[in-house]
């Protein structure tokens, strides 16, 4: 008899699926009792060493420096440049910790520890607290070293190779590297960096071990070229600091020009400062006196006056003008000479610098003649140079003059104007009648070659009239012999004002003057000084002022290798010499 093995089946079949059944669920019990006992093993028993682990590596997103642009002379030398240096830094939440670091940290830094416990406590919230910026990096790297919490961070230091030379133009920066001064701050977007971002793996010592991604680029700044010269820089503070101290004055001022581009070659002051060493800074050494600070311009104005009458056909090269009896009474008031001139013809106007001959021709013009010409030759208006805090002179409407203001403006009083507006009004004769537009920069050869005229001020044949009358000023019969230079034709004019007050002028304190071209007969140079209350040694524009414009020529004249003009002084100067 056959079995039926299709009923004998069942019979096995369900007691060997119920028992692989009950070994899966043994598995799955065990590895699921497996990952809780683990999880319940790290977050208990091993907690505090996953957490430091956790704290060792971490994904920081953070600041790339860059450097900020640097200031340089007309030829690339250095002015002001970004050096690199290290700011130690602490996380309060790990320093308070560990005191006996924080008081060895504290001490390498010179700082008070208990005061620097206070504040950290004050800021324990914080994971970023400074405590102190800016060191010698191989310092600060041993200050930072193998101590848990204390940090560096790259930043960079602004330097100033020159000093006090150019500390007026160039200004400074404050710890944050913001322009606070001058050029750094006038030039504060275009210098200014771009920090960039990268995103990083950081340990428990701050150190980065692994980079993730760069967020943004770093961008550097962008250089400024300046238009200065500083051989002629140098120079030129040399020869102004010689003269304050000689004659025992207040303060001084001086603008070297390009005549052809307007371009500041040098411009000083006195007092100085050196940004490099800013605690000893006082706020009266920092202003850039030779744009911010005015003055009476005195005698130097005589030019003007004559080139407006000439001008205007007033007068001729030929005219003669009465000075008699040495005095002018204008409402009550009276203009005076040194002495009785008699009748003097233009140039000897100049050469004798008569006030009553300037204030006859000043009155014989329309006050608004004389006041829109005075304006044309840039007087009233800023130079131009963009610079913070420059001021624009004082010069008052033609509407406003009494006729004793009328007299006086045409010898340099009852207006003011800083150095540099001098300078450049100079400039207007030195090229032929145009205005120049005065500049820090330096201009590109394409530039320059066009000059930048902005405008037509003064009549060409003018300007060569007063260059010849103003030649006469430096000769031997002249009141600024002491500015002439071997070899060259100079002219200029002297100035010497007294200082004014509420109501009136002081008695003896003055403001020495010079203003010159060279060479005279195809200007390339011109330059003007300011002398503040010189107290010793004389206080004339003639003595004090012209013997800086003469050394500060000489040697510009020289180094920019512009040939002689006057060559029959100079064979005699070098006979004399032999």
């Amino acid at each position: 008899m056959k079995r039926n093995i299709e009923t004998d089946k069942p019979d096995y079949q369900p007691e060997f699926l119920a028992g692989r059944h009950y070994f899966v669920l043994l598995m799955m019990f065990s590895l699921l009792a497996g990952l809780v006992g683990r999880a319940l093993y790290l977050q208990v028993v091993e907690q505090d060493f996953l957490a430091s682990q956790g704290g060792q590596r971490q994904i920081r997103t953070i600041e790339t420096p860059a450097y900020r642009g640097s200031i340089l002379d007309r030829f690339g030398t250095p002015l002001a440049i970004s050096t690199p240096v290290d700011s130690v830094w602490v996380n309060p939440s790990e320093i308070l910790e560990n005191l006996e670091a924080l008081k060895q940290v504290t001490g390498k830094l010179e700082l008070n520890y208990r005061d620097t416990v206070t504040l950290l406590k004050q800021r324990a919230n914080r994971e970023f607290v400074y405590l102190k910026r800016q060191l010698d990096p191989g310092f600060a790297r041993a200050v930072a070293s193998d101590i848990d919490g204390v940090y560096l961070q790259r930043e960079y230091h602004r330097y100033y190779p020159a000093g006090e030379v150019v500390s007026h133009l160039v200004g400074f920066t404050d710890i944050d590297d913001q322009g606070q001064e001058g050029l750094e701050l006038a030039y504060q977007d275009w210098l200014s960096a771009q920090p960039g971002q990268r995103r990083v793996i950081r340990n428990q010592r701050g150190e980065v071990i692994e980079e993730l991604a760069q967020v943004a680029p770093a961008e550097s700044g962008k250089d400024v070229y300046t238009s200065i010269d500083m051989r002629l820089q140098y120079i030129a503070y040399r020869s102004l600091a010689r003269a304050i101290q000689y004659h025992a004055a207040k303060a001084g001022s001086a603008v070297l020009l390009d005549a052809r581009s307007g371009e500041i070659l040098a411009m000083v002051n006195q007092p100085s400062y050196n940004p490099n060493q800013r605690r000893s800074m006082a706020a009266g050494q920092m202003r850039n006196r030779a744009l911010t600070d005015v003055f009476e311009p005195g005698s130097t104005i005589k030019p003007f006056t004559l080139a407006a009458a000439l001008d205007r056909g007033h007068f001729h090269a030929g005219s003669h003008i009465d000075t008699s009896p040495g005095h002018l009474m204008v409402s009550g008031h009276p203009v005076k000479d040194v002495r009785n001139y008699g009748v003097l013809r233009l140039a000897d106007i100049l050469r004798k610098s008569s006030n009553v001959g300037a204030s006859r021709i000043a009155l014989s013009m329309d006050k608004r003649d004389l006041w829109e010409s005075f304006r044309d030759y840039g007087f009233g208006e800023a130079s131009g140079v963009a610079f913070p805090g420059e001021s624009s002179g004082y010069f008052r409407h033609h509407s406003q003059w009494q006729p004793l203001d009328h007299a006086t403006m045409g010898f340099g009083y009852g207006m003011s104007v800083s150095i540099t507006q001098l300078a450049r009004a100079y400039g207007v004769i030195a090229n032929q009648g145009r205005l120049l537009g005065v500049s820090l920069l330096r201009k590109e050869e394409e530039t320059r070659s066009t000059n930048q005229i902005s405008r037509h001020v003064m009549k060409s044949a003018s300007a060569r009239q007063v260059i010849d009358m103003m030649k006469q000023v430096v000769g031997p019969k002249g009141t600024a012999q002491q500015a002439a230079v071997a070899g060259y034709q100079i002219a200029g004019k002297t100035g010497t004002a007294k200082k004014s007050i509420a109501g009136g002028y002081r008695k003896d304190d003055y403001v020495a003057v010079f203003a010159g071209i060279a060479p005279a007969s195809n200007p390339r140079l011109v330059m003007a000084v300011m002398i503040d209350e010189p107290t010793q040694n004389g206080y004339y524009g003639g003595v004090v002022a012209a013997p800086v414009f003469r050394e500060v020529i000489a040697n510009a004249l020289r180094i920019l290798d512009i040939p002689p003009d006057d060559l029959p002084t100079l064979v005699q100067s070098r006979e004399q010499g032999a």
